[in-house]
């Protein structure tokens, strides 16, 4: 048991780094795209300058994310060879999928996007903009199509205990992809946005009144004005269809242990597994069958049903799960607030010049509030679906490796030590560009553009 907690742990450690790049490259390609567009369509500087700013940090996230990937593949192989053993038929098409359809993509047009600006025609230069947007998206496709799957897997028969497709269009379009693709999309997005606004109003506090800097921080705080109500829809569809397949994750989620009608929305409490009761509740009547069951008398499914004759628990660990659905939540709620505000303030106050200093102090605390929700998201849906590896099919116990737990412990010191030091390394990276960006517009988008995702000054 020992090992694997500390292999969970360490895998947990990996993903979460690494998803915070992707989360941002994602999106961050179509704004840039968009920015290159703009461009193009009105000649204004602005949008260019926009452009070669963020294309930089596009460039570092993606390094970052490139690196990190890769740690986290071999992870298969050493500390759950089981989940290969059992349902590489299965997965490793996906994977390859994914090299071929996207990171081939990505590799062969990267460097034109990023140094091909004076060297190649503009159409070319947009064309790779597009593509590397495209490969980026596609990426995320295949990968979440994986995980989809372990959480509802279909399209696969059991033989001699290992995974056979059946069905690559069920495996593919599994019952949970549409809406999981769509709600980490949506949260690329909103990870993206409050990054711009954030970095933008950082800009602004420091003395840059450049036009670009209050183009972008306008785009930013719209884009996350209008990106938030639609998460919380997407979160909603999503949310029934777990209910559906995963009722067992829902009731952690919500803290719920009788199955009952006219359940509380609970705000706060403190789940006590062994006594299969919360302490010190704090609740909406009636909220939390009105958002599960659009119906406050809704009957919404309780955690005493998920246990075996034995006692056995068959539910996920209900405080992790509880409380990363809170943060999650929350973070959105914020999100929606600081967005909203934002943006009725550059309505009422003619634009950007007419923030106030507190706000954009706000806005620069909200710059990783993309990552705080995302992270509390893969929490709730990750720990939400143990004890499975494979919903169904494969425990996670069965599928980790019997390595000794202090080699296991010496390794997850080692990666949370890189790992800290690489993310604190990227935000200060980030920081710096964002510091000595200059007042004026660096939009030479045929001359010195090999300079453009390596030379910080804008």
């Amino acid at each position: 048991m020992e090992e694997l907690l500390l292999s969970r742990i360490q895998f947990a450690a990996n993903i979460s780094f690494h998803i915070l790049f992707p989360t941002i490259t994602i999106a961050l390609g179509w704004v840039l795209l968009f920015f290159k567009l703009r461009f193009n369509a009105t000649g204004d500087d602005r949008w260019m300058a926009a452009y070669m700013f963020w294309v930089k940090i596009f460039a570092l996230s993606f390094g970052l994310g490139v690196v990190s990937g890769i740690t986290m593949s071999f992870q298969f192989g050493t500390n759950w060879p089981g989940f290969m053993e059992t349902v590489g038929n299965v997965a490793g098409p996906l994977l390859a999928y994914e090299v071929l359809t996207a990171f081939f993509l990505e590799a062969a047009f990267l460097g034109i996007m990023l140094f091909g600006a004076s060297r190649v025609p503009n159409w070319l230069h947009t064309l790779a903009t597009f593509l590397v947007a495209f490969g980026t998206t596609m990426s995320a496709f295949w990968i979440l199509v994986l995980n989809s799957w372990m959480h509802t897997p279909a399209g696969f028969e059991l033989r001699d205990g290992i995974v056979h497709a059946t069905d690559w269009w069920a495996i593919v379009f599994n019952p949970s992809m549409p809406y999981r693709l769509a709600h980490m999309l949506l949260a690329s997005g909103l990870t993206v946005a409050f990054l711009i606004t954030g970095v933008s109003a950082y800009r602004r506090l420091i003395g840059d009144r450049s036009k670009g800097v209050r183009l972008t921080l306008k785009t930013g705080a719209w884009m996350a004005a209008i990106l938030i109500p639609i998460q919380i829809w997407a979160g909603d569809m999503h949310g029934l269809n777990t209910l559906e397949h995963q009722p067992q994750k829902v009731a952690a989620m919500e803290g719920n242990w009788e199955t009952s009608s006219h359940v509380p929305l609970l705000l706060f409490a403190l789940p006590d597994e062994e006594k299969r009761q919360n302490d010190f509740e704090i609740g909406i009547p009636n909220g939390a069958s009105l958002i599960l069951k659009h119906d406050p008398a809704g009957v919404v499914p309780g955690l005493n049903d998920f246990y075996a004759e034995d006692g056995t628990a068959l539910h996920p660990p209900v405080a992790p799960v509880f409380w990363s659905f809170r943060v999650m939540v929350g973070t959105g709620v914020l999100m929606l607030l600081m967005s909203w505000t934002t943006v009725i303030m550059m309505r009422r106050k003619g634009g950007v010049d007419g923030l106030n200093p507190w706000l954009l102090r706000g806005l620069v605390a909200m710059t990783f509030s993309g990552w705080v929700a995302t992270l509390a998201g893969w929490y709730t849906t990750e720990i939400g679906r143990q004890p499975w590896l494979v919903q169904g099919v494969l425990t996670t116990e069965a599928a980790v490796a019997d390595v000794p737990a202090p080699m296991v412990a010496t390794t997850l010191a080692a990666y949370l030590i890189v790992y800290a030091v690489l993310l604190v390394a990227y935000v200060t990276v980030m920081f710096r560009l964002a510091r000595k960006a200059s007042d004026g517009e660096d939009t030479r988008p045929h001359s010195g553009a090999a300079q453009v995702a390596l030379v910080p000054g804008e």
